[in-house]
């Protein structure tokens, strides 16, 4: 007889897997594959499972592409638990990047018992789509994990966006963005994010049209802009939001007007800055390790984390070209219109 936490395991596997392979007869397969694991080979290939990735959860279908979610979770984790749940979006200048690029602090806080969502979205350069269409795939992500709450062992009403870049503009979006939707997305379900951890956040798209990133709007009315810039939508009832960025960014105007803009109407937004660091900055020890220690705190202040047990900060993060931060662009000031 296989024990009970054995087959507790094998359930927590059978729900990941899921929401991918669908039918009766593959989660069939997989009890009897596991049960063979467990009565042939013992702990050690059944740890080995345990131990591999899950699938990613397909959010959306867009362009003929699937849009995944990749998940990390917290030892003990259980499908019937109410976690809060954190959502990344990468940088890249809505042109490139992975989602990869936060799973160093996404390992770190599912280490911390959050459940721990990267989120993949169309890009100007591979599916040829405008940063409007980015702005509708991140809400589209965040829509699906509240409605999966149950499946993914997630409190719906304690999620996190966060994001770097171009993935803090998205992260921003599913809260201020709320006249962009993608067509299908079932609006009943509300995208707005509870909290919001952003680094080196943009929050003007209006002033991005004559910047070198100003081609991923090319085509987009002028309205559609405004509306993907939370610069133009602050106001009281924005969540408690944590904001990182460097004195060198060349988004530092737009950072610190944001922060002056939110404390004028009293909205709970809070702006940590490194003296002489670019944009990019948070990728990179030591700025790594003091951007997710400060958000652990952050988190900690909301009660979504217990300051115990700590676990070590992570070391390096992912980069996709060691030479070049991601999402660096020309250090040209972007200054807010007025």
């Amino acid at each position: 007889m296989i024990p009970q936490e054995i087959l507790k395991k094998i359930r927590q596997i059978e729900i990941r897997t899921s929401r991918i392979v669908t039918g009766a007869l593959a989660i069939g397969w997989l009890r009897l594959l596991l049960a063979v694991v467990v009565g042939t080979a013992g702990g050690e290939r059944l740890a080995m499972a345990e131990s591999a990735p899950p699938e990613p959860f397909v959010y959306k279908t867009a362009g003929g592409r699937q849009l995944t979610l990749e998940a990390d979770y917290p030892p003990g984790w259980q499908a019937t638990d109410r976690r809060p749940a954190i959502v990344f979006f990468f940088g890249g200048g809505w042109t490139s990047g992975t989602p990869r690029q936060f799973q160093a602090q996404a390992e770190y806080f599912a280490r911390r018992g959050l459940v721990c969502l990267r989120a993949d979205y169309r890009l100007n350069s591979r599916d040829k789509v405008s940063a409007d269409k980015c702005v509708e795939d991140a809400r589209s992500a965040l829509r699906w994990v509240r409605s999966h709450a149950a499946q993914l062992g997630v409190d719906p009403q304690r999620i996190v966006a966060a994001g770097g870049s171009a993935g803090g503009h998205l992260a921003a979006c599913t809260f201020f963005a709320e006249n962009i939707n993608a067509p299908e997305d079932d609006l009943s379900v509300s995208a707005r994010p509870n909290a919001m951890i952003l680094y080196n956040p943009v929050f003007d798209m209006v002033a991005l049209r004559e910047h070198s990133l100003g081609k991923v709007l090319q085509g987009v009315s002028a309205e559609v802009i405004t509306n993907m810039s939370p610069m133009y939508f602050i106001r009281k009832e924005t969540p408690p939001t944590l904001v990182f960025d460097g004195t060198k960014d060349y988004l530092n105007a737009q950072d610190r007007e944001f922060e002056a803009k939110s404390r004028a109407v009293g909205a709970p937004v809070e702006v940590r800055y490194t003296e002489g660091q670019p944009h990019g900055f948070f990728n990179n020890p030591p700025y790594l390790q003091q951007t997710t220690q400060a958000a652990d705190e952050f988190l900690c202040r909301l009660g979504y984390l217990r300051p115990e047990p700590k676990v070590p900060l992570p070391s390096v993060s992912f980069r996709e070209r060691p030479a070049k931060p991601v999402a660096t662009v020309d250090a040209k000031p972007l200054k807010v219109q007025p």
